[in-house]
């Protein structure tokens, strides 16, 4: 099972942060948001379908997300977990802690922004397009 966002890089993507890394619909990013790989997504956790999400409520579910920039490609394996919500119409967030709220698409990661390939950075700090796919296995 999977879901499937579509965004673009920006000027401002540094994807530096070491614990989270995140997608959202925002239209700008500041440098502040270290963690940002990519902005303008259609689609957000809230958007997410009602079995997806409950997929992802099992404590044991195994999420994958999948960046793929530019003919690069890179996954991160984290974990699902019973209080995910998936409540949030702005911003997907894998988290390498336990830390759960409504942005939270995994938890447990194997790594954040910083872990991802600086190809696919540069790429995204130039404007490249981006598909996010999260997919859950149980």
């Amino acid at each position: 099972m999977e879901e499937v966002i579509r965004a673009r890089g920006h000027e401002n993507v540094r994807a530096e942060h070491a614990s989270t890394f995140e997608v959202t619909t925002d239209d700008w990013l500041t440098p502040a948001g270290d963690c940002i790989l990519a902005v303008e997504a259609d689609r957000a956790p809230a958007d997410f379908d009602p079995a997806f999400v409950e997929a992802c409520r099992d404590g044991e579910a195994e999420i994958t997300a999948t960046v793929e920039v530019g003919g690069h490609e890179q996954s991160v394996r984290g974990r699902g977990h019973p209080d995910l919500t998936f409540e949030d119409g702005r911003s997907a967030v894998g988290r390498t802690s336990e830390h759960v709220d409504d942005r939270t698409v995994m938890i447990g990661a194997a790594f954040a922004a910083s872990g991802f390939d600086r190809e696919i950075v540069e790429a995204l700090a130039d404007g490249a397009e981006l598909t996010f796919t999260l997919s859950v296995d149980r």
